[in-house]
């Protein structure tokens, strides 16, 4: 299926780029507490997002009626240091967006099959659709952890998926992980896919023009409106 061509956000430092992605989203979160009364985001792990989490909760809105998710998580607890809650928690849940409620995708299981089933039933009394999923991507065109060695992975990207949540287990990512599957994800009214750096724009260039394999490029080509690209070198 051709998706609709994504729209970039270019700048030139990083930390204009946190910026201006912060007001963006924080208008977004703001719209759905005036339409619905309350909101739902979901974010990404890893190093990238730290400038944004910081510039994010600093943003006056009304925290308390946010929740906070994560787009996928290692099968770690919080006490981890791989944890992306622990990460979300130590960088975005401060300041003002300390009243928002944390939803982790991380639960106590013997496998993370059964973290995955547990984590979905957490879940699904949340107020979805989510209002908006905050991306990352790896230099291999994974996001989320949609990882383009992932067991089973035309299950995880299935646009027709009645799944909230499943488990990912891939060589490359090591330890299994948790994700939010695709139709949860691109269902956001706000899809942002964050890089930063020359190489992976090279990649995400590459996933546009002819790398339809890889797994970002299925996430752009199955949003119903355009996903956001924001880069900075």
């Amino acid at each position: 299926m051709a998706g609709i061509a994504p729209h970039w956000n270019e700048f030139e430092t990083r930390d204009a780029l946190a910026a201006s992605l912060a007001d963006a989203v924080a208008d977004t979160l703001r719209a759905a507490i005036s339409r619905r009364g309350e909101a739902f985001l979901a974010v990404s792990g890893g190093s990238t997002p730290g400038r944004f989490f910081a510039a994010l909760s600093r943003e006056e809105l009304d925290w308390g009626k946010v929740t906070v998710t994560l787009v996928d998580e290692r099968f770690v607890p919080e006490t981890s240091s791989r944890s992306n809650a622990s990460l979300a928690k130590a960088n975005l849940l401060q300041n003002a967006a300390s009243a928002a409620r944390f939803a982790p995708l991380f639960q106590e299981a013997t496998s993370v099959e059964d973290g995955a089933r547990l984590a979905e039933s957490a879940l699904k009394p949340l107020p979805w659709p989510l209002d908006a999923a905050i991306l990352g991507m790896g230099g291999d065109g994974h996001t989320a952890s949609f990882f383009p060695d992932a067991a089973g992975l035309d299950a995880l990207l299935d646009p027709a998926s009645s799944r909230l949540v499943m488990p990912v287990h891939s060589d490359s990512a090591g330890e299994p992980r948790l994700t939010l599957t695709l139709p949860a994800l691109v269902g956001a009214g706000l899809v942002v896919i964050h890089i930063e750096g020359a190489e992976k724009r090279n990649v995400i260039e590459a996933a546009l023009a002819t790398d339809k394999a890889l797994p970002i490029s299925t996430v752009i080509d199955r949003a119903p409106r355009a996903a956001e690209i924001y880069w900075a070198p």
